[in-house]
């Protein structure tokens, strides 16, 4: 029998996973005789009462698994762990609050069965979603393939399905500190195909990406995969300078002309207080790259694990590389 593991990050979402649980556990029980589940819900450290519910669901249904994290590492860092202890066929990766349907799971497994290795599910927004947010979104995917080489569909989600073969690429191979798996799942390759689905409001609770938190994905977005920052940067300073020398041929053609000096001591500070600005601009585009070398230079562990609750049914799975033993500690 096929074996499937769900993998689930979870973040303040106390009110919604109980909700989302039994939507899952129905679509789960028609498909039961093809395949078999298991649930791994990846905790980030929570402010609310998440880790009591989550005990709860796990001790009334045995598929169920939760590994806490000693902290909170991100929505990223949450798929990432969920990855490291998937040891299945194919693995499913969604979020718990009802805008990833999971009755789109059947349509997920019938093209894993048809040979693809990754099935990305594709987003389009609720006509009662904001047009604002539906914009942000169509411009961070504009923006984000014209910097980098590698495509990202529009209304990629973090929402897919991925063989056993992708899945130990990233085990093995893919260990950045700083992963934007939107665009390593498309920049791995293998036979991909794509489902679309439209997303609905949440079920419960309020998003966890709030402004602040969207462009810092972005920008970890645009790092990881394009150059084209610095190539403008360096191309802005070029064309500066020639301004600048072009300016000063100017000045002392005027000089030896005319026999004064131009007057202009308002473009000169104008031309001083942009030129700062621009400095201080490329050193911000060089500070983002260097902080990227900087975190992987340091070679920490992407996440740490606090407990794993709940039946494992793999017994002789590996160390997990974000585990902490009792005598570790």
């Amino acid at each position: 029998m096929t074996t499937v593991d769900i993998i689930l990050p979870v973040y303040n979402e106390e009110e919604g996973l109980p909700i989302f649980h039994q939507a899952l556990s129905s679509v789960l029980s028609g498909l039961s005789l093809r395949y078999r589940f298991r649930v791994i819900y990846v905790l980030d450290r929570c402010r609310d009462n998440s880790l009591d519910v989550l005990k709860q669901i796990s001790g009334k249904d045995g598929r169920v698994t939760v590994l806490h994290l000693s902290r909170r590492f991100g929505h990223q860092m949450s798929l990432v762990a969920g990855l490291d202890y998937s040891d299945s066929d194919a693995s499913i990766l969604m979020d718990c609050d009802m805008q990833h349907p999971p009755e789109l799971i059947p349509q997920l497994l019938d093209q894993f069965e048809q040979g693809y290795d990754v099935v990305q599910a594709i987003r389009t927004y609720d006509p009662q979603t904001h047009p604002a947010r539906a914009w942000a979104s169509h411009l961070f995917y504009k923006i984000q393939n014209w910097l980098s080489p590698v495509e990202i569909p529009d209304g990629a989600a973090d929402f897919r399905l991925i063989s056993r073969k992708v899945r130990k690429v990233f085990q093995n191979s893919i260990r950045e500190q700083n992963q934007f798996l939107r665009g390593l799942f498309q920049w791995v390759g293998f036979r991909q195909a794509r489902v679309s689905f439209v997303s609905p409001g949440r079920a419960a609770g309020v998003t966890k990406y709030r402004f602040f938190r969207l462009l810092s994905f972005s920008i970890a977005g645009i790092t990881s995969f394009s150059k084209v920052p610095l190539r403008i940067a360096a191309v802005m300073g070029f064309a500066i300078s020639a301004l600048s020398l072009l300016y000063g041929l100017y000045a002392i053609a005027a000089f030896l002309i005319v026999r004064h000096l131009p007057r202009g001591y308002t473009s000169i500070i104008v031309a001083v207080t942009f030129m700062s600005g621009l400095q201080l601009t490329v050193l911000g585009i060089l500070g983002e790259y260097l902080g990227e070398v900087f975190d992987e230079a340091k070679r920490r562990p992407l996440y740490l694990i606090d407990e794993v609750i709940g039946r494992d049914e793999h017994p002789s799975r590996r160390q997990l590389p974000g585990k902490v033993g009792d005598d570790e500690i």
